[in-house]
């Protein structure tokens, strides 16, 4: 998981419906550059960059004499001379990068020949041709590059925008397959594009301009200084507060930017684009069937269900009758996509494909998955078992705050004997991670960071408990030789891996709670909303 950011000086940003206020020169930011850097760095400890892009406001040498946008691009350490005109914006790209893709080191900011910039976070697993050697946010960018220059429609079906096959950078991102959030500058329109994904799978923060800082950021995570900032603004129905960040929508935006014609001062205006495909589309309005529950739906008995359980679909048919084929034939698509999610985000990634099979005394697990014991971490430790070679250890992370006696420790260490029945040949590392609540007061603090703007207990609840696992430092129960006999004995362990996996949202996406049943049951018709709330 990489870190993206990025800080815009001197530009007047206008919304449809509002107008931030103009960018001030005596202003007092709550945070630097730097300050957005370090809390970076750790989602990116391959490498850490910056790039600015200067933009200047000149009179064109045509008989109109307008101001026109030129721009330069200035990379980290370099000496900026200028383009003859008067600099009036600056756009500030940091680009923090976990390298798994790609035979070659990459440190971003991306920047190509014709001036263009990208910082990205994510993964692609299709709608963009590359190879297994390639790396995901160059041959994006290679793709980006080739987008015409309209920012919409309109723009795409005058004669200036005619170019056969080329897409526009909305429907270029409407095909990535993939989790990913982006920043990018097109150079030939002077547009800035940034956006996540139609699902919210990568984090982005947004700091849209006020009186008390003039600047627009865009960051994958909050300065921890920034944390508490909040506004007073005044509201038709009295004060209200605002956090100084907050979670950027999902979608495509831009911002298109161009000058005053009175004095060249630059402004931009915030578009944000429509997603294309119909499958998208259908994703995005959760168009579904009703179904009617049947009475075999709502009263299943315990033979019922261990015919399943033998996995055997003839007994499963002859037993419920054809119409429970479908189900069970959906459930198995279900798992073969699921299994295929896993393989394309182990094996295919540097770090797995660079790991040599014999290293001896090194110990060393590719994968880690983070581990309650529950069905979503059981079925993914299991999935993951089928789709790396039996010679690779797997390390499951489990986090405790109560010791031995909660809940989630006591079902993964019953998960973790279930694993070592199917897969007997295989090195499974129960990480037991101890931690108590009261006694983590500088971990809170840097967590209510990294999960800004999100604040309530709970949300503080599940992301130290993430947060922890990641790091996978905890302990290991080995069996110990002697001349009394095998005795079990914990030592002190820590997960080196950069790939680690977790199964999160199951109940939501599949009505896996009570309340989902119980709307099911009755025949609610707020079933489906209730879904789409999920």
């Amino acid at each position: 998981m990489c870190g993206i950011a990025l800080i815009i000086f001197g530009i007047k940003i206008d919304f449809p419906h509002c107008t931030c206020p103009s960018p001030q020169s005596s202003y007092v930011p709550l945070f630097s550059v730097e300050d957005i850097k370090a809390a970076l760095q750790r989602r990116g400890p391959d490498s850490l960059g910056t790039s600015t892009i200067n933009l200047y406001s000149k009179i064109s040498d045509d008989e109109w004499k307008d101001y026109i946008v030129q721009s330069s691009v200035q990379k980290e350490g370099a000496v900026e001379n200028g383009c003859g005109s008067e600099l009036r914006g600056e756009l500030q790209f940091i680009g923090a990068t976990l390298q798994l893709r790609g035979v070659n080191p990459v440190v971003q900011p991306l920047t190509d020949e014709f001036g263009n910039v990208l910082v990205y976070n994510g993964e692609i697993f299709g709608g963009i041709d590359f190879n297994s050697d390639s790396n995901d946010s160059e041959i994006l960018l290679q793709s980006l590059g080739q987008c015409f220059s309209c920012t919409s429609d309109k723009d795409r079906r005058s004669s200036c925008c005619s170019r056969g096959s080329q897409k526009s950078v909305p429907e270029l991102l409407s095909r990535v397959r993939g989790p990913w959030t982006l920043i990018y500058w097109q150079d030939s329109s002077k547009t800035l594009w940034f956006g996540r994904d139609a699902f919210g799978r990568r984090s982005l923060l947004v700091h849209w301009p006020t009186v008390h800082d003039p600047r627009l950021l865009l960051s994958s995570v909050s300065p921890t200084s920034s944390n508490q900032q909040c506004y007073d603004i005044d509201d038709d129905n009295g004060k209200v507060e605002l956090n100084f960040w907050e979670e950027l929508s999902c979608g495509v935006y831009s911002i298109s930017m161009s000058p005053l014609q009175m004095d060249g001062t630059l402004t931009g205006e915030v578009k944000k684009h429509e997603w294309t495909g119909s499958e998208l589309k259908e994703l995005m309005t959760w168009e579904r069937t009703s179904i009617e529950p049947k009475p075999e739906y709502l009263s299943v008995s315990f033979e019922k269900v261990s015919i399943v359980q033998q996995d055997t679909l003839s007994a499963f048919s002859s037993e419920l009758g054809s119409l429970q084929r479908t189900p069970l034939a959906t459930s198995h698509r279900v798992l073969m996509a699921l299994k295929e999610s896993v393989f394309r985000r182990t094996t295919l990634n540097r770090i797995y494909q660079a790991l040599p099979k014999n290293h001896g005394q090194d110990r060393h697990a590719p994968v880690a998955v983070l581990f309650s014991g529950g069905l979503d971490s059981m079925i993914i430790a299991a999935l993951l078992h089928q789709c790396i070679g039996s010679e690779y250890e797997i390390d499951l992370l489990n986090v405790s705050f109560d010791g031995d006696s909660a809940p989630d420790r006591i079902s993964a260490r019953g998960g973790l004997n279930e694993l070592q029945k199917i897969a007997p040949s295989r090195r499974w590392n129960l990480v037991e991670i101890d931690a108590d609540l009261l006694k983590l007061t500088a971990e809170t603090k840097h967590v209510m960071a990294l999960i800004n703007p999100a604040k309530t207990y709970m949300d503080l609840n599940i992301g130290i408990a993430l947060w922890l696992a990641a790091g996978g430092d905890g302990w290991l129960c080995e069996e110990i030789s002697s001349n009394n006999g095998a005795k079990h004995e914990r030592v002190k362990y820590k997960s080196e891996t950069k790939i680690l996996l977790v199964g999160s949202g199951a109940d939501e996406q599949c009505a896996g709670y009570g309340r989902h049943r119980t709307k099911f049951r009755n025949k609610r018709r707020d079933f489906h909303f209730s879904m789409k709330m999920s």
